[in-house]
């Protein structure tokens, strides 16, 4: 079992899960963070630091077809190591729901 990033992420970005992660399996878009499921050692450190609750098991329903999506982007996307400074409106999409359409596939531009 692994940890899966759900669309809640989408516009919010915290990034207080990377912090935590002891083996870095957070990858980043430009909207949205990842996990590669094949580094993920279910630890489970990372799922209560998300103020916006989008990280779940992959068991839970939730995580649905999230999981795949978790799989394609980690293989694209950049490492993140650390946190970095959320979007500005972060907050402002932080409760949002039914973001999927907001999601963008575009890689993270590094701070």
């Amino acid at each position: 079992m692994t940890y899966v990033v759900t669309e809640n992420c989408i516009r919010c970005k915290y990034m207080d899960c990377v912090e935590v992660c002891p083996v870095d399996c957070f990858y980043a878009g430009e909207n949205m963070l990842v996990i590669h499921p094949d580094e993920c050692i279910d630890c489970g450190v990372c799922e209560p630091e998300c103020p916006a609750e989008a990280i779940v098991p992959d068991s839970d329903e939730r995580a649905g077809a999230w999981a795949d999506h978790n799989r394609r982007y980690a293989q694209s996307w950049p490492n993140l190591s650390r946190r970095e400074t959320p979007p500005a409106d972060a907050d402002a999409w932080k409760d949002v729901p039914n973001k999927s359409a907001h999601f963008s596939p575009a890689p993270h531009t590094p701070e």
